[in-house]
């Protein structure tokens, strides 16, 4: 079965533990959710650069990683239905790359 890339975009960080709490228990319910389709569960990601032909941007670009995951789905569209689930929604997005076998 293929593996996909969920690139997570946005999303804030918790006001308070008991947010923090609240946002742990509906990340562990997704995962949950997706089960065995959790190739790896990922990480949040800190502040990014971004490297080009011209030099090195301190930004991150226009709308950067805020984290990412693994999964596997029979297809782009399964993929698509897993992340539909994702608790980022609330406040950003998450992008469905296929990873391509080399």
């Amino acid at each position: 079965m293929p593996n996909f890339l969920f690139v997570f975009h946005g999303g804030k960080m918790p006001d308070t533990p008991e947010e923090g709490a609240r946002e742990m228990e509906a990340w562990q319910k997704w995962y949950g959710d997706m089960g065995d389709a959790v190739v790896d569960g990922g990480a949040p990601v800190g502040k990014s650069k971004t490297v080009n032909a011209v030099g090195v941007a301190d930004d991150g670009g226009s709308n950067p990683a805020s984290g990412y995951a693994i999964v596997s789905a029979d297809t782009i569209d399964h993929a698509v239905e897993l992340a539909k689930g994702c608790p980022i929604l609330k406040s950003g997005s998450v992008e469905v790359a296929g990873c391509i076998d080399m």
